[in-house]
């Protein structure tokens, strides 16, 4: 099964002093190497700053796009991993090693995969195809 791991933080790495910075990517190195090496990587990425964001609404027909993450805020998305485990216990579990854990918080999603969705995706025939 697959999970959405999205980690927050009050203070990205961008916050950080060069030197802490530096060990935080460190530890997210090591992460990624155990992570890749016990088969439960599927894909991560850091994400920019909430500063950096755009936040689209559509209302009546009409786009509206503003600076900024939706929500005020002290903890702000930080980057995710999407994570293969047999169940939830086992991706809290790997979830709990992501650096940014003893930071912020790790949020942990399952990703829906049934047939609604997988056919919304593009990814299965609809059911009633099936």
């Amino acid at each position: 099964m697959k999970y959405l791991c999205l980690i927050c933080a009050e203070k990205v790495m961008e916050q950080m002093s060069g030197a802490d910075a530096a060990k935080h990517y460190e530890e997210y190195v090591e992460f990624t190497k155990d992570v890749r090496r016990d088969g439960h990587f599927i894909a991560a990425n850091r994400l920019a700053p909430a500063s950096a964001a755009t936040t689209v609404r559509v209302r009546n027909g009409k786009i509206s796009a503003t600076d900024g993450p939706f929500a005020e805020t002290k903890e702000q998305l930080g980057g995710y991993y999407l994570i293969e485990a047999r169940d939830l216990n086992e991706a809290i579990q790997v979830a709990s090693r992501i650096p940014g854990a003893r930071l912020g918080c790790v949020e942990v999603r399952p990703v829906a995969e049934d047939p609604e969705t997988l056919h919304a995706l593009g990814f299965a025939a609809p059911a009633s195809q099936r």
